[in-house]
Parts: C-alpha cells; sequence; structure tokens
C-alpha cells in the first residue's frame, strides 16, 4: 500500500524539521532514511552555519513539527489547538487540572488513523490514514472510513475481515503479535483487534517538541 504524498516530499519535511517524524514507515528505521544520509535542512549543504531565529521562526518550527508528527493539514491542526485552548479555560478543566497541552496531545491520540498507527496496523500515520479511507477497519463491529474519527474508552478496531485475507495484513499479522503498545491501548494478538482502555498519557507519549511553543505561534 502506498501513501499519496511522495517520498522525496516527506523526506524534505523531516529534514526541514531537524528530526525524524516518521513518514514513511520502516524506511525511516533503516540506512536509506534521509536524516541519516543528509542530515541537513533542503537547500543547504553540510554544515553550513545559520544565524540565530527569531522567536516566531521558532514557534513556526515546533507548531510545524507536531502538525507534520501527525499527518494533519494547517486547518485541521489549528482547529484542534483553538479547540484545546477553549477547553482548558472551562472549570470542569481547571478542577481536574487539565491544561491546554494534555488536552491538544489527548485529541491528537485519540484520531482513529493514530489508533491504527498504534495498534501496527500501519507503519506511519499517513498510510494508517490511507487505509482507513479505503474501508480496511471496523470500530466496534462497524465499518469507518474517517480517519479523523475520535476514538473513545472502550472502543474496538480490528481489520475488517475482507482485508485481513489481503497479503499486506497476512504479512503483518506476525509482527502485529509481538508489537509493544502503549500503557492507554490493548491490543488482542488471537483476535487482531485493539482497544481503547484508558486515556492518553502525555509523559509517555513525549512527542519531540516544545507544545507550548505551537500554542504561543496561534496566539500572536
Amino acid at each position: 500500500m502506498s501513501t499519496t504524498t511522495s517520498k522525496t516530499n516527506k523526506c524534505k519535511i523531516c529534514r526541514r524539521a531537524g528530526i525524524k517524524l516518521f513518514l514513511k514507515g520502516e524506511r525511516c528505521n533503516s540506512q536509506k532514511c534521509a536524516m541519516i544520509k543528509r542530515p541537513y535542512p533542503p537547500g543547504m549543504k553540510g554544515t553550513r552555519k545559520t544565524r540565530g531565529i527569531s522567536e516566531y521562526v521558532k514557534e513556526l518550527k515546533e507548531k510545524q513539527k507536531l502538525k507534520n508528527w501527525y499527518n494533519l493539514s494547517e486547518t485541521q491542526f489549528a482547529n484542534y489547538v483553538k479547540e484545546s485552548l477553549a477547553m482548558s479555560r472551562r472549570p470542569s478543566a481547571r478542577s481536574t487540572n487539565q491544561d491546554a497541552a494534555s488536552i491538544l496531545i489527548r485529541k491528537l491520540e485519540n484520531r482513529l488513523d493514530n489508533m491504527v498507527f498504534r495498534f501496527g496496523f500501519a507503519s506511519s500515520r499517513p498510510l494508517a490514514r490511507q487505509m482507513i479511507s479505503h474501508g480496511h477497519f471496523f470500530v466496534n463491529g462497524k465499518p469507518v472510513n474517517i480517519p479523523s474519527l475520535q476514538t473513545k474508552q472502550g472502543d474496538k478496531i480490528r481489520i475488517r475481515p475482507n482485508s485481513s485475507k489481503t497479503k499486506y495484513f497476512k504479512d503483518i499479522i506476525p509482527e502485529l503479535k509481538k508489537k509493544q503498545i502503549v500503557s492507554w491501548l490493548k491490543f488482542n494478538a488471537d483476535k487482531l483487534e485493539g482497544e481503547v482502555v484508558s486515556s492518553p498519557v502525555l509523559e509517555e507519549i513525549a512527542p519531540p517538541v516544545e507544545i507550548s511553543a505551537a500554542f504561543e505561534y496561534y496566539s500572536r
């Protein structure tokens, strides 16, 4: 299964961010990874020195990292940030010590495409999004083709029966049964079914960004 964005463009996103965002699945863990071959921004050669960056540019870079980490469009990501800020100001959020960063990460992690990636059904979030759009998964026994669907505690995600017979899924079953997943998810290897058992934990995810900078960017 291939993704809709070219390999070159995805590699440039990581090089521009200065970190691996794992947008190409298994390739990112191999010696073919562009961050190993050319660990500098596109358009630069080797170790050319760069000038200090402004606070605005820093906030922009951090925002871009998180947006690309979860494979979102600018509009999608901006909406999540604004919703998280609004929710964090509610009395219910304050009483439970839910800050904007925790709320944002919870929203991003609960997306169905992220869940498909976390369970190991797809090697990258872009691929997970494509697979969901093509109707390869059931949520609570019903077919779903909306990558942005917000999952919740108790939801069960599994491969659609017809899809499980394809070569792709047959090939990844051994890896699925061995995969280590995050604490808020559970995987039933016999049923090849994943379940959401609790809320995502920001400290366990540890995204490679300064989340507060992303909020500052949209507060300007």
